[in-house]
């Protein structure tokens, strides 16, 4: 060829190519699209939970359980669970990992609706409750915290937006961060991270405590709160869980011996069975799972590097 048509054949060769290099692109972005579309699809098609319902203000903050089953797909993780939970009393859900513990506590505060029998709150089925008024009751304080990318004032005052200053100051004192917050470059109007990411997990948790705080519900829930919490914070913690907690329906998930054993009642969930049930003493006397937690928890706590 002479070295035009070479030159034309060159430049031709490139477009093609570049061509068939997008298509290639397209292609593949297509087949991601598509699969992104019928996992959208799948996630619409799920049936909604009804949260429609009545208005109710409970007189009494007791929670019931009558053999409740629950299963994800074809996998039963909870079943045939009976338990009563008194107002004013600690609950706690002790067992092995994988056992059905978040699980049940989802449940008793209807994060999903239970497939067989029924959770009661005052002896009314949850269902019968709106959600906005079923969750008027409910203060949540989990292992992961999540904050918003804003003021640490509006943080704590997530539960009551048009809370005033002083409320949230006096929330903050009661869940002991208050000084570190005093520490921070702008106080309660420094904005944090997405996540919280400019701020340590106690501090994480405690503000997570004094939101709870201000909300004020008569039940709390504490899914094992202090469990990735480091010794020079677990005291500052424990003190405002106890403030947060105080004449309150409490359900806590807990691997720590000092949170359980002080509990009204234990309860040890085990394959979505309740194993055992009674007062730490109670179950100090029968070798089960409880007894071998205690000692484990003891054995690990004579350990001396």
């Amino acid at each position: 060829m002479d070295l035009l048509t070479t030159i034309i054949m060159i430049i031709s060769s490139y477009l093609i190519y570049a061509q068939l290099d997008n298509a290639g692109k397209y292609s593949a972005l297509l087949r991601t699209v598509d699969v992104c579309v019928k996992q959208a699809q799948e996630i619409l098609a799920t049936p909604q939970m009804d949260i429609s319902g009545q208005d109710i203000q409970p007189e009494h903050f007791d929670i019931s359980a009558e053999n409740i089953g629950f299963a994800y797909e074809k996998r039963k993780i909870i079943d045939g669970v009976t338990l009563h939970i008194p107002e004013h009393t600690t609950t706690a859900i002790v067992g092995p990992s994988g056992g059905g513990k978040t699980t049940l506590t989802s449940l008793l505060s209807r994060f999903w609706d239970v497939d067989e029998g029924k959770v009661s709150l005052d002896s009314r089925d949850v269902r019968e409750y709106s959600m906005d008024a079923l969750m008027r009751n409910y203060s949540f304080v989990f292992q992961r915290v999540y904050l918003f990318a804003d003021t640490i004032a509006n943080n704590i005052r997530f539960g009551q937006p048009d809370a005033p200053m002083e409320k949230v100051i006096d929330a903050a004192k009661k869940a002991c961060c208050h000084d570190f917050i005093m520490q921070l470059p702008d106080g309660y109007d420094t904005v944090i991270g997405e996540g919280g990411a400019s701020l340590s997990g106690g501090e994480k948790q405690r503000i997570s405590i004094a939101r709870a705080i201000m909300k004020d519900a008569p039940i709390i829930v504490l899914d094992e709160a202090t469990a990735n919490v480091d010794p020079e914070n677990e005291a500052d913690l424990m003190k405002a869980i106890d403030e947060l907690t105080r004449e309150k329906t409490i359900i806590m998930i807990a691997h720590r011996l000092k949170t359980v054993r002080n509990a009204n009642q234990i309860i040890v969930i085990d394959g979505g069975h309740i194993a055992q049930q009674g007062t730490h003493d109670e179950l100090m006397q029968s070798d089960g799972i409880y007894r071998r937690f205690v000692e484990s928890r003891r054995e690990a706590a004579s350990w001396r590097l």
